[in-house]
């Protein structure tokens, strides 16, 4: 079989399982709206949880950093891309969340990506949540480490896990707000039981940074704990793009001696890190932003009462609502467009089968009217 009769072969299979996933072009977006193809919706797929992504001071924060620094990098930071505003940014988020040290990447998708992949030798072995990120459990998957996965959000399956032997190292993996079903992970008892046997306790926080805590430190910070390693990205309450691991000062500089991504990629361009230092002040003055999304959350939570589709058990931004098979989800979704509410279908395998689902996402920038729109289409679809 040639390489383009098996693309096409997989191309077919993936159509009629009802899984083919295809890009929509937007003429404009925000986090409360946006339009394609000449329409306008309410869009309720976005991550910008605070709505910060057309946050004035964000965005001049940018151009004044572009005026100064240029557009781009121009190298890896092992070369010319460190500059200064990366040298200020990373101790600024160190001293926020309580860590010795931050290091910057380009994507939380290279952060877990990296951290994991220098990390695991073949002798050690990667304990992770069943419904962690993709980027987690291919990183586990690809490295000489052994993964073993273990049931969601339930500690006594992993102290299970824990028992077994191991020769070398042990990591526990999780994620703080899991991505597909928007429920939040055990972190207090996840970390005393890698703590009792020796293992690092690594958090992927991409949906609770911003968002809970004080200041909008996170969940880790929200439920007393600081991991041995933890993931924040910059696509979601921040707005902008990228990410940062936390972590002691010894793994810091083993991951700027080993971690290919950071070693081998094109350093985060200047003027976003100024972006990111003035969102990261947005962040933490946004204890009004955070009161709006949740005063979102409950009016949409409390409004769903009666609709036919299960309501997973979500107090973040996400609120998915579980449909069943992948044809059933996206004609929902479909649906849901004609009235003026852009929300996603989630489908396998993103999600594992017969769990398709629509993932709502909230906003602090969202009108209590646009919140009961959506429920009055939910309603009037399938109530």
């Amino acid at each position: 079989m040639s390489w383009s009769q098996r693309h096409q072969q997989a191309l077919e299979q993936r159509r009629q399982n009802g899984q083919y996933r295809q890009r929509t072009v937007c003429e404009q977006a925000d986090a409360r709206s946006l339009c394609a193809a000449g329409t306008d919706f309410l869009n309720f797929s976005a991550n910008d949880y605070l709505g910060l992504s057309h946050h004035p001071r964000i965005i001049n924060a940018w151009q004044q950093g572009a005026v100064k620094y240029g557009v781009g990098a121009g190298g890896s930071g092992h070369i010319t891309g460190f500059r200064t505003p990366q040298a200020e940014l990373e101790p600024q988020l160190a001293d926020w969340l309580g860590y010795p040290r931050a290091l910057l990447f380009i994507s939380g998708f290279a952060a877990n990506q990296a951290v994991i992949m220098a990390l695991a030798g073949k002798d050690d072995r990667i304990l992770a949540d069943r419904l962690s990120h993709a980027s987690l459990l291919e990183a586990a998957s690809h490295s000489p480490a052994a993964l073993r996965r273990f049931a969601h959000n339930q500690p006594a399956a992993l102290a299970t896990r824990l028992e077994g032997l191991c020769s070398g190292e042990t990591l526990v993996v999780t994620e703080g707000i899991f991505s597909m079903d928007g429920d939040s992970a055990p972190l207090a008892a996840l970390h005393r039981l890698a703590q009792q046997h020796n293992a690092w306790l690594l958090v992927d926080d991409a949906h609770g940074i911003g968002v809970c805590g004080e200041q909008g430190r996170g969940s880790c910070w929200q439920q007393g704990v600081r991991p041995e390693l933890q993931i924040i990205t910059f696509g979601k309450a921040f707005g902008v793009s990228g990410a940062a691991l936390l972590c002691d000062d010894s793994t810091a500089e083993f991951m700027l001696q080993f971690a290919r991504h950071l070693i081998y990629s094109t350093a985060m361009p200047p003027a976003q890190v100024c972006a990111l230092q003035e969102a990261l002040r947005c962040v933490q003055q946004g204890d009004d932003l955070r009161q709006r999304l949740q005063e979102n959350i409950a009016r949409f939570r409390a409004g769903c009462t009666g609709l036919r589709w299960a309501m997973m058990d979500s107090g973040s931004a996400i609120q998915p609502l579980r449909v069943g098979e992948e044809g059933a989800a996206v004609d929902l979704a479909m649906r849901l467009r004609l009235q003026g509410c852009w929300v996603s279908a989630i489908r396998p395998p993103t999600v594992p089968p017969g769990t398709a689902r629509l993932r709502i996402t909230l906003s602090a920038a969202h009108l209590p009217d646009d919140i009961d729109r959506l429920l009055e289409v939910l309603h009037a679809t399938g109530g």
